[in-house]
């Protein structure tokens, strides 16, 4: 690169880097659009709309049908967030919470009346028109047409004219086909399972329909969605509706006809807009701690790697921003669980930097020029660092398609994070230190020349490090069985795990929730002994806390304290059972997402690696840390929330990152690998080869959860505690373990030498 060039580049990534940041905080428009203050926020960070259904009908409504019911309103709303959580309350009610969105009423039109849905024929037995199409005019001034009921659904129930049910229908997704002419165009469709039972009834009300060349209109909560033509009787229980307008409208249809199928039918109680989970000291205290790591970072970078280290620091502001921006661009919902997401690939975007910089004077001590050492580091680095960010990507990847909706918002915002990460570390730092480089910076102080490490016999130890870890792992089994014994859990569950009691409070002025925090919490915590969660009502001076399940003297209790020490007035106290946020299904999807995602990541592992010993390790490593982590819980009673997934999905993308790493010297090193050394020596040379960069990722990914641990509030801290004893534990494994992991399944299962014929 030529001076010139080098200036240009270099004002370039600049001129960018501010352009970027300048939109971060001040918006595209005077409005404010597209900073980071525009960012969709979940509700433990900004709230969100909550509206509470009741099923309609006599007698109370059987667990299965409200689990069903749950699971399937569960899917529709995350149509409007990821993060959108259902939940049951008392024995016929469902809470909806939805975080970004402010408008109850637009979201309950869009809902309607869940559990309403019919399939009527155009005519009766007796011949008799049951809707009509009628002209409508739009409000560009165009005309369309709608369908009206000419009689009502109970008229249609009674003379025979209803057949289908929404009960009937076992799925609706949204998919496309191929015409079957030449031109061969995409169809957008919406393709309907019945059930077993419906299937009958489908097909008598598919026949009664095409012998008389008729449609099949699909009424939901009010009105005729969509009247499609029946073509040929159906007796399979697989329909499609097609063509649709678009893949949204067609998505828009199914998500209707599934909620309207649902078991049970449910009427709005009440609906309101509530106030976020952690607050704005929340939001500010992190945003403060990340800012804080960030820079200790940035500094530790410098001081350690001098120029290559100022081109990195640029290069994770620049990471900083563009995640910023991003976000709002795809539009995606940040919470503490997303927030997970960031701090690991900031992580891995220093690792990155890492790996190349120590490359870098690994060359240099071979006795190579600046300009030929600054090439062949970013050359080795390279695999290592595509091979550590894909199985971590393969892995964000899987928890995106089959993960529930709060997994999918950690995945969305790691998978986000490892993309720019790696455009940052392999384009921006890469242009940088060149630039640097042409610009005069070519003495090799400025870069460090690496020294030769005594390499340390790290599998002479192996004994000593899996009995270490076994017993670790063994005593969080058998204070998890004690736990279980003495208090019913292994865990220290919390609400979103076991559910508990929400107590909704009228106090005679508004609150804060800050001031819950510091005035109201404290006393609920007296009398219950657990944890409160806490939720303010917009334009009212209501408050919703939730805490464990409550007894009858522990109500009464509670409610006591709030007439003596707030003066409220006992009548606007009320208390209902709350089922756990985090229902079966979502526990299940979790563990099968998790599952598939490391086989996933064991296949690439074993064809990267052309060893299967290499993937089988580094899961064990995996689960091991994920294990001793899970262990800590345990011993430390933290309390188990919805960011416990988050913290050990986080685990497993930086353990498996690290693990890589060491991976990728063992193979770079047995290519080059002299008459004279033994493999013992190779894995011992590796391991020492790339400690430094175990032990410098793992402390600055450190710096950043320790930060958010010390200026954090009591929900963050309970999240950051595990995820630093995860960070230890990961460069512990992939240090002490992994290697010797893999070593002895070399020695035990030597592969098999081909003979020459």
């Amino acid at each position: 690169m030529k001076k010139n060039n080098a200036i240009v580049t270099l004002l370039c990534i600049l001129l960018i880097l501010v352009g970027v940041t300048y939109v971060d905080i001040f918006g595209v428009n005077p409005e404010g659009d597209g900073s980071a203050s525009d960012i969709n926020l979940g509700l433990d960070l900004a709230g969100g709309v909550s509206i509470t259904y009741q099923v309609v009908g006599e007698g109370t409504p059987s667990a299965t049908d409200m689990s069903d019911t749950i699971a399937k309103l569960q899917k529709r709303v995350e149509n409007y967030s990821t993060e959108a959580i259902v939940y049951q309350e008392g024995t016929d009610r469902i809470n909806i919470e939805i975080p970004g969105v402010s408008d109850a009423n637009a979201i309950l039109q869009e809902l309607g009346r869940p559990g309403t849905l019919y399939f009527i024929a155009q005519t009766d037995p007796e011949g008799n028109v049951n809707y009509s199409q009628q002209a409508v005019q739009n409000y560009d001034g165009s005309y369309g047409y709608t369908y009206v009921l000419n009689k009502t659904i109970d008229e249609l129930l009674e003379d025979g004219s209803i057949l289908v049910q929404g009960t009937d229908v076992q799925d609706a997704r949204a998919g496309s086909t191929r015409t079957n002419d030449t031109l061969q165009n995409v169809v957008y469709a919406v393709n309907l399972t019945m059930t077993e039972e419906g299937r009958e009834k489908f097909a008598q009300a598919t026949q009664n329909a095409y012998e008389k060349n008729e449609t099949l209109a699909i009424y939901y909560d009010g009105s005729i969605i969509s009247a499609p033509r029946v073509n040929v009787v159906i007796t399979d229980g697989n329909a499609q509706i097609s063509p649709m307008e678009s893949y949204e409208r067609a998505e828009n249809l199914a998500s209707t006809i599934r909620i309207g199928g649902l078991k049970l039918e449910l009427e709005e109680l009440h609906s309101k807009v509530v106030g976020a989970q952690l607050g704005v000291e929340a939001i500010d205290t992190s945003l403060k701690a990340g800012a804080i790591g960030l820079g200790i970072v940035i500094i530790f970078m410098i001081v350690v790697y001098l120029v290559p280290g100022v081109a990195s620091a640029i290069g994770l502001l620049a990471y900083v921003a563009l995640v910023i921006l991003l976000l709002n661009g795809f539009d995606m919902t940040l919470t503490l669980s997303g927030v997970a997401g960031i701090i690991l690939s900031i992580g891995m975007a220093v690792d990155a930097n890492v790996i190349i910089f120590a490359r870098i004077r690994e060359e240099l001590a071979l006795g190579k020029s600046v300009r030929n050492a600054i090439k062949s580091g970013f050359d080795k680095a390279l695999s290592a660092i595509v091979d550590g960010n894909i199985t971590t990507l393969i892995a964000a990847g899987v928890l995106l398609l089959l993960g529930p909706g709060t997994v999918k918002g950690f995945a969305q915002t790691l998978a986000l994070g490892i993309v720019l990460s790696m455009f940052t570390a392999l384009v921006v730092t890469r242009y940088l230190i060149y630039a640097f480089y042409a610009l005069g910076l070519k003495s090799e102080k400025f870069y460090g020349v690496g020294k030769e490490h005594k390499i340390w016999n790290f599998l002479s130890k192996k004994g000593i490090c899996f009995g270490i870890s076994l017993a670790l792992i063994a005593a969080g089994f058998i204070v998890m069985g004690v736990n279980k014994v003495s208090t019913g859990d292994a865990l220290n569950y919390s609400l979103e795990f076991k559910g508990g009691t929400a107590t909704t409070v009228t106090f005679r002025e508004a609150m804060t929730l800050e001031s819950a925090n510091t005035q109201v919490v404290p006393l609920i915590e007296e009398i219950t002994g657990s944890a409160v969660q806490i939720q303010t009502v917009q334009d009212s001076s209501e408050v919703i806390f939730k805490t464990s399940s409550l007894n009858i003297e522990q109500r009464e209790a509670l409610n006591k304290m709030f007439v003596d020490n707030f003066g409220v007035d006992e009548k606007m106290i009320t208390s209902e059972t709350i089922s756990s946020t985090i229902s079966s299904e979502m526990k299940s999807d979790t563990v099968i997402a998790v599952v598939v995602a490391i086989l996933c990541m064991l296949v690439y592992i074993r064809i990267r690696f052309s060893d299967i010993r290499f993937g089988i390790s580094s899961i064990i490593a995996l689960l091991h840390d994920v294990l001793v982590v899970l262990a800590f819980y345990a011993v430390a009673k933290v309390s188990v929330s919805n960011t416990f997934v988050a913290c050990m999905l986080t685990i497993v993308g930086y353990s498996i990152n690290a693990t890589i790493v060491i991976f990728d010297r063992i193979r770079e090193n047995i290519g080059t690998m002299t008459h004279k050394e033994d493999l013992k020596e190779v894995v011992n040379k590796s391991i020492t080869q790339t400690m430094s960069r175990s032990i410098f990722t793992s402390l600055t990914t450190f710096i950043m959860v320790a930060v958010l641990y010390v200026l954090g509030v009591t929900s963050i801290r309970d999240f950051a505690l595990p995820l630093m004893v995860g960070i230890i534990c990961g460069a512990y494994s992939s240090i002490c373990l992994a290697g010797s992991l893999w070593y002895v399944f070399r020695m035990k299962f030597v592969p098999k030498v081909k003979k020459e014929s």
